[in-house]
């Protein structure tokens, strides 16, 4: 097998959903170092979407901004068919799109509460596979990376949602990794701990210090740490990795 080390992405093809922000701007931008040409999608964040373009660009890589709602079967397959018009092909897929969730314990949730997050975890991760399987099969492989969370196997006050969903997209990976592997797919799960993102900077900073003080490495994840895991998933030279579920919040969580 021919391993190209200083681009391990060059020519390939990457949708990464939800990359104006956090983890997933990190990781368009990596991608793209690495060689890929990438779809930089966002739901509301125009401004921050076309910011990480200008950035793969500079690069010298070819991105693409494409505004879907990925929580919608529509807006999955917009997301799809812009990348296939605009490349030609997928190559890499990573599931990364933040879906909301209430903030509560369990004796207070409701039904519906607990359900939103589950089923537009679920109907997102198995809407964008289903799309993209096709046309990495007919290319002879591809790369699925989806982005759960140490909250699936750890949990904490008042994540049940979020933590519940996550378990459920790393189950959801293992099958598919059984059963896209004869394909030459291969399916893994990336699942951080606590990143300091647009959407974590706010949490209280006692909470930042006391998960600082218990991770081995003595501080918190930044998105490009996640980014660096998920291109280790996705380069040429790993073909052999498949199924597995990686943990990138510094040891906090051992076993």
């Amino acid at each position: 097998m021919e391993v190209i080390f200083m681009k391990p992405l060059q020519n390939k093809v990457a949708i990464v959903t939800g990359s104006s922000r956090g983890i997933g701007a990190a990781t368009a931008v990596l991608l793209a170092k690495a060689g890929a040409d990438v779809v930089i999608n966002y739901h509301s964040s125009e401004k921050e979407a076309l910011n990480v373009l200008a950035e793969v660009e500079t690069i010298g890589r070819k991105g693409k901004v494409v505004q879907a709602d990925v929580r919608t079967t529509e807006g999955v397959k917009t997301l799809v068919d812009e990348t296939i018009r605009e490349f030609g092909k997928v190559d890499i897929l990573i599931n990364n799109a933040n879906i909301n969730f209430a903030f509560k314990p369990f004796t207070e949730m409701s039904w519906e509460e607990f359900s939103y997050k589950l089923n537009n975890e679920m109907s997102s991760a198995f809407h964008l596979c289903q799309e993209v399987v096709p046309y990495m099969e007919k290319q002879g492989g591809g790369k699925i990376v989806l982005i759960s969370s140490t909250l699936s196997r750890t949990p904490s006050h008042g994540f049940i949602a979020h933590g519940t969903a996550k378990a459920a997209i790393t189950t959801f990976a293992k099958y598919l990794a059984q059963e896209l592997g004869p394909k030459n797919i291969v399916t893994n799960v990336i699942s951080p701990g606590l990143v300091i993102t647009d959407a974590t900077k706010d949490q209280p900073a006692e909470t930042h210090e006391m998960l600082r003080n218990l991770t081995p490495l003595q501080r918190l994840a930044e998105p490009e740490d996640i980014a660096g895991a998920i291109l280790s998933l996705v380069a040429n030279w790993n073909g052999h990795i498949n199924g597995a579920y990686i943990p990138v919040n510094g040891g906090i969580d051992m076993s």
